[in-house]
């Protein structure tokens, strides 16, 4: 039976890089790291076969090759659908490096990518999720395996933590829907962003990132 597969990675395992490219206006910020990881029992006692991994890498590569948007969210949802309030980025290409599935995503300047990307500059470190289907016999072994899209999620300060949805700590804090406007306003007001910028340190704090 096809089930949600939720598997995260955080900054250190996905060896994530955080990377600022083009100038003034055009520049953007990008993380760069292993989005999937294959041919070993991860943490969920799950095991994705390399042939599983190539053949869900190849489809998004094709979807995004094919003019297809693989958008992102900043959150650790257990639905298969994507919330546009909370995307937070889109992902720019994936392609295999050894057994695990390697990708690139591009940070956008929406309210929650706003966030996201003052977060990165703040020094968190933020891991990633993929949210995809697939079969899982009783070993643990993944068959039919599938890629809905990649989420950034917050690193869990515990090693064996579960990950933090940054959508859902902002929205639990108190002034966290007010921060999620701001993160909105950051769009075109230069004085959001540098205030922007201020009350994330008291969302790292919140969230221990």
């Amino acid at each position: 039976m096809i089930k949600p597969l939720l598997e995260s990675l955080t900054f250190d395992q996905a060896g994530m890089q955080v990377l600022h490219e083009g100038e003034g206006e055009k520049k953007n910020l990008f993380m760069k790291g292993v989005f999937i990881q294959g041919g070993v029992k991860n943490q969920n006692q799950r095991v994705y076969p390399l042939e599983e991994i190539e053949k869900a890498v190849t489809s998004v590569d094709e979807r995004l090759k094919g003019g297809y948007s693989v958008l992102g969210e900043a959150d650790h949802p257990e639905e298969l659908t994507v919330n546009l309030d909370r995307v937070s980025h889109m992902i720019e290409s994936m392609w295999m490096d050894g057994p695990n599935g390697i990708g690139k995503l591009k940070i956008l300047p929406t309210p929650m990518g706003n966030i996201v990307k003052t977060l990165l500059e703040s020094g968190a470190k933020l891991g990633v999720s993929s949210r995809g289907t697939g079969n899982v016999n009783e070993s643990g072994k993944v068959a039919d395996f599938e890629i809905v899209t990649v989420d950034i999620v917050a690193q869990p300060s515990a090693p064996d933590a579960y990950p933090k949805a940054i959508y859902e700590g902002l929205m639990n804090m108190k002034g966290g829907r007010r921060l999620y406007g701001i993160g909105a306003d950051a769009v075109y007001d230069r004085k959001a962003e540098g205030y922007l910028r201020d009350e994330i340190v008291k969302l790292i704090k919140e969230l221990k990132l």
